[in-house]
């Protein structure tokens, strides 16, 4: 079962994605950014969370269209069993012809204290999406009904995600750049290796502010460079 500390969320939080994917691609994991998902709003939270997830099919007219009296309940379902903390990870097959979900399941989702949702269809009903407060990923605005073209098929199974295979219990990153997933077993590290890059990071730009050219600094630090950085260390721990 995979735990996120509060210090270990507040550290993936602080990292975001960039620094994320440089590190993960590092590690030899180049397929964990998902593709041609966006923020549904730029000033939305950032979203830190673990992968709960829900696949679905194509929808026929026998059992989906208006006069069915076999409609799945998978999606209601899924709005009253993701945990809190966790991110409702759909699996859209990438089709934004109709809605993954509006904001009454998206506004059920984030009373019950989950932590984000992610579909690479697309949402309805986006401005009440966004007042809930529930960080939201999607690929376009999508008015029409889910029914239409989706059928809520299961939870909790992998699952497919704007080109990603997501496991249940991967860890879910996303900020305005993009959205990610972290396996569990290696997240600690990963988070660890993100801070320490992080702040290099931070150093690196206050130096190329200050007028220091890329070279020896970025994106390979020479002895210079890294002598300067363990300097401006002590400096910030000393203000601090």
């Amino acid at each position: 079962m995979t735990v996120l500390t509060t210090d270990l969320r507040e550290a993936l939080a602080r990292v975001g994605t960039s620094t994320l994917t440089g590190v993960l691609n590092r590690r030899g994991l180049r397929s964990m950014t998902l593709y041609d998902v966006w923020p549904l709003r730029p000033e939305q939270p950032r979203l830190v969370g673990i992968a709960f997830t829900m696949r679905f099919i194509p929808s026929r007219e026998d059992k989906d269209g208006p006069t069915s009296t076999n409609r799945s309940m998978v999606q209601p379902q899924a709005m009253e069993e993701c945990p809190p903390g966790h991110v409702l990870m759909i699996d859209s097959r990438g089709d934004s012809r109709a809605a993954s979900a509006g904001d009454l399941y998206i506004g059920r989702l984030k009373a019950r204290g989950a932590a984000g949702i992610v579909t690479d269809g697309g949402f309805r009903d986006t401005d009440g999406v966004f007042k809930t407060g529930l960080p939201a990923y999607h690929r376009r605005p999508s008015s029409p009904p889910s029914p239409i073209v989706h059928r809520p098929a299961d939870l909790n199974l992998p699952i497919a995600c704007g080109g990603v295979a997501v496991y249940p219990g991967d860890v879910v990153v996303g900020d305005r750049d993009a959205i990610l997933v972290i396996p569990p077993e290696i997240v600690e590290a990963v988070a660890e290796e993100a801070l320490a890059t992080y702040a290099y990071e931070e150093f690196a730009e206050a130096e190329v502010a200050r007028g220091r050219s890329l070279k020896g600094l970025f994106p390979v630090a020479g002895e210079d460079a890294k002598r300067d950085f363990e300097a401006w260390k002590k400096a910030r721990s000393g203000k601090s």
